[in-house]
């Protein structure tokens, strides 16, 4: 389904339960909803669940960048607008818990709370370059050049080896995903800063992230618990940045638990 927003037309599905609180999925860079797939089940005999596809990415609209995380947060609040749901938990991973910070920094009242996955809230100085030379090649390659090395970032060489459906789908969404859309969204993570203002959130938040995650590491995940008054951290062993796919099953039970709590 597309609906508009004030600026963009956004791909969004909603399932599960009619009349039940709205749970919100927001997926990584370079990837789409589908992304979510291994938390449908799990999900919707509890809950509505809004998943989306973000500006650049999937079915939605793909626009000029750079893009910034208030911009992609207000996306966010314009598919609520849209969709007349007033109040949400947030669930978002790598990029997707970059924009529920920003949500939950600017549009608190609308977030009943908050899951950050496999995400951070500063992008140092000494990364800059790195983020520099994706761009690059992206702009002289395409996505192709980048999906080998974004498969072995997501998940560890054991998970590689079994074959799962999942890391096709994942894949294949690398290569769908705009140039346009990779860039404006990487323009938004480089600009990452949120750490020092992570004390104003005070919404029941759930940390969860890959014990192996070499991009948004656990260190990431522990500065942020350290600065969330109402913060619960979770390490998921044998897993890296994509913790929702590769460890599915334990990433479900705990994000359900969190959420039936709330």
């Amino acid at each position: 389904m597309r609906i508009k927003t004030n600026t963009i037309e956004i791909n969004y599905e909603l399932s599960g339960k009619e009349g039940a609180p709205v749970v919100v999925l927001s997926h990584s860079l370079a990837s789409s909803l589908m992304m979510w797939n291994p938390q449908m089940e799990a999900l919707n005999p509890h809950f509505q669940v809004l998943r989306y596809d973000m500006r650049g990415h999937g079915k939605s609209d793909i626009t000029s960048g750079p893009y910034t995380l208030d911009l992609l947060a207000d996306d966010v609040i314009g598919l609520l607008d849209a969709l007349k749901i007033d109040r949400v938990h947030f669930v978002g991973l790598s990029i997707g818990g970059m924009i529920g910070q920003s949500l939950a920094l600017n549009h608190a009242h609308r977030l009943r709370s908050l899951t950050l996955c496999d995400t951070a809230s500063m992008i140092l100085q000494e990364a800059q370059p790195i983020w520099q030379e994706r761009i690059d090649k992206t702009i002289s390659k395409g996505m192709e050049a980048q999906v080998d090395e974004t498969m072995e970032r997501w998940f560890t060489p054991p998970f590689l080896k079994q074959g799962s459906p999942m890391l096709d789908i994942i894949r294949k969404q690398i290569l769908a995903t705009s140039v346009q859309g990779y860039i404006g969204c990487s323009e938004a993570i480089r600009k990452l800063n949120y750490l020092d203002r992570l004390p104003e959130i005070k919404l029941p938040t759930l940390i969860m992230v890959g014990e192996d995650d070499p991009g948004t590491p656990v260190s990431a995940s522990k500065a942020m618990h350290g600065r969330l008054s109402n913060s619960k951290l979770v390490i998921l062993s044998s897993a890296r940045h994509l913790s929702n796919i590769e460890q599915a099953k334990a990433f479900n039970e705990i994000l359900l638990k969190f959420l039936k709590d709330q």
